[in-house]
């Protein structure tokens, strides 16, 4: 049995099922659209899928494979007996009817598989270091290129084209580009605004290659900004940096996330940092564990979080700067490498 079957097995008491499609691929390398798996306490697993992956789902190692009808959850559920713990945080509830439509007890659990994703070996962290280093090369060249004049939606997609040209196999998550105004969303969706000389522009983004992820976030000028504006820069570069300098395992999520929050909400721009610190990146850009006020995580070697501090002024833009690290005894080890000072473009 792997070691990622081994770990989560030793973990139970009572059989669990999984049906988040991505913590199936990790247990087991089987990548579906319509799959669930079962491990038993102290080890034993049972894949279900249907025909269309009945060739590829034989091959893997170490568990028993069961074919199901298409719509799996009912048929699945006539299948299983006595207590089963299934992942409540991802099942909706249309399936949890039809999981339930058998005889077995529905023990409603979560985090489970995340716990033991969210520390990385070391095969994992090359990958995503090599992610990484793809986005930091593909910005770069996009900072080599114009942005005054340009729409935000067509400097997200020359991005997409570099990104691909230097290595990416797709996007992460769609690429944030924010000008302007637009800087004050966390989440802006690139629009067709034009970027203007003299504001800071925000660009988020990340690639997935081999599997897994990366993230990082710039902040660029273009020109001479509002004195409010460089301040709110000044301060959210000073912050991210504390954060990053004083990280390290056996810390809280809140402990961290206050590294980086007390030096902004010192200098008076607390209410314009909404969101937590940063969060866990791996297989998908969003997972355990979080760096936020609301946290119950502590971390631990192995880790890889972002530390991204934003602050965000309505009416005249905003700034983030994140980067990606490798969560250590002592510190961490940065993943991204591209200059967060700030730099003009033209």
């Amino acid at each position: 049995m792997s070691k990622r079957l081994q770990a989560l097995s030793a973990q139970l008491d009572t059989p669990l099922l999984v049906t988040n499609l991505t913590n199936v691929f990790y247990l087991t390398g089987f990548d579906s659209s319509n799959a669930a798996l079962l491990v038993e306490p102290g080890g034993g697993a049972t894949l279900y899928t249907d025909f269309r992956y009945a060739e590829s789902a034989r091959s893997v190692p170490d568990v028993d494979v069961q074919m199901t009808k298409r719509a799996m959850m009912a048929d699945v559920g006539a299948r299983l007996k006595g207590r089963v713990q299934f992942e409540a945080d991802v099942l909706p509830y249309l399936e949890w009817e039809r999981l339930s439509s058998g005889a077995a007890e529905l023990v409603p659990t979560s985090g489970l598989v995340d716990g033991i994703r969210a520390i990385k070996d070391d095969e994992e962290v090359a990958k995503i270091a090599k992610a990484a280093r793809i986005a930091d090369r593909g910005f770069e060249a996009l900072t080599a290129e114009t942005f005054v004049g340009r729409s935000e939606r067509e400097i997200a997609w020359r991005l997409r084209e570099l990104l691909h040209a230097h290595g990416a196999d797709e996007l992460s998550f769609e690429t944030i580009v924010a000008s302007g105004e637009n800087g004050a969303l966390p989440h802006a969706h690139p629009t067709d605004r034009i970027v203007e000389r003299g504001t800071l522009v925000t660009v988020d983004w990340g690639v997935r290659v081999d599997g897994y992820c990366s993230d990082c976030t710039r902040t660029v000028s273009t020109g001479g900004l509002p004195d409010k504006l460089r301040e709110a820069y000044d301060v959210c570069l000073a912050a991210q940096k504390r954060a990053c300098a004083n990280i390290k395992a056996g810390m809280t999520g809140v402990e961290a996330d206050a590294l980086a929050r007390d030096p902004i909400t010192d200098c008076g721009f607390g209410e314009n940092f909404g969101h937590g610190l940063g969060h866990g990146v791996g297989l998908a850009v969003h997972e355990a564990p979080r760096l936020s006020t609301e946290s119950t995580d502590t971390l631990e070697v192995g880790h890889i979080v972002t530390i991204e501090p934003g602050i965000y002024l309505e009416g005249l833009g905003g700034v983030r700067i994140e980067d990606l690290a490798v969560v250590r005894e002592d510190g961490v080890d940065l993943l991204t490498s591209f200059p967060k000072e700030l730099i003009e473009v033209s």
